[in-house]
């Protein structure tokens, strides 16, 4: 009677788990495509913020759609990728960052000595967005993501057409410590960067992440951004992931493109 009794015990328990894990598993499916939804508005929305452009009274894809021209550009020659080359995989619409460093074809290995930001992998395209006003570009938007303490940081940056002043910076995804490293969410950190300048008179990358806080009297001060209290390995990665993007080894052949398109438009 009691082995009968321990037995029917068992059987109820594994049918309760069967059945919950079912209802689980259909959520999970169910809720995917939501999911998926919402991951595509956040990025929306913070490439808006960072543009400066985000209003939480106005449709966003609407400002998005006037305001910000989406463009793939191949990193190791900066150059615009034909819309006949896009595939499955590669394209506007379904660009994923991680899918496609992951991959043979799209995706590329980062020889260690260069790889500051830690990342291993990258994607042989990046897309980016220009921001524009009656019709003339006002602004670039690049993504830049690297390594934290505890996980990749995902972000933009947003250059001033001079491709030379940060006009703004959010990240969009990242498992950093609340409080700590997690504050690179911090609209007053986020502002901090705004109005700094990303390269020296040279063009070398001259924008730098502290450790403390820059001293607002020094020469470089122009360069400088407040390290996060209490977070000295967030600090350094996005110092690393920011000089990584914007120098020759990340977006420095599309930049130097862009200067020299710009310069002869001026002419």
């Amino acid at each position: 009677m009691q082995k009968n009794s321990i037995a029917a015990a068992f059987r109820i328990i594994l049918i309760i788990c069967l059945i919950c894990s079912f209802i689980v598993s259909s959520a999970t499916v169910m809720l995917y495509s939501r999911q998926q939804e919402n991951q595509r508005l956040d990025k929306i929305k913070n490439i808006l913020i960072a543009a400066d452009l985000y209003d939480e009274d106005e449709n966003i894809e609407a400002a998005f759609k006037e305001h910000i021209e989406p463009l793939i550009i191949a990193l190791d020659t900066g150059e615009r990728l034909p819309e006949d080359q896009f595939d499955d995989m590669l394209n506007i619409d379904h660009f994923d960052i991680q899918m496609l460093a992951n991959d043979p074809v799209h995706g590329e290995d980062i020889a260690p000595q260069i790889d500051i930001a830690k990342l291993k992998r990258r994607p042989r395209y990046m897309l980016v967005y220009f921001v524009k006003t009656q019709g003339r570009t006002e602004k670039l938007i690049l993504p830049v993501y690297g390594k934290g303490l505890w996980s990749t940081l995902y972000g933009y940056l947003a250059l001033n057409r001079d491709l030379k002043t940060i006009d703004g910076i959010t990240f969009y995804q990242h498992g950093e410590t609340p409080g700590l490293g997690g504050e690179v969410d911090n609209p007053k950190w986020q502002q901090l960067w705004k109005g700094k300048l990303a390269f020296d008179d040279s063009g070398k990358v001259a924008i730098q992440v502290l450790r403390g806080l820059a001293d607002p009297e020094s020469d470089k001060a122009r360069y400088q951004i407040d390290g996060l209290a209490g977070a000295t390995l967030t600090s350094r990665g996005v110092d690393k992931l920011i000089n990584y993007w914007l120098g020759e080894n990340g977006y420095g052949p599309f930049l130097g493109r862009l200067r020299e398109q710009w310069l002869m438009d001026r002419r």
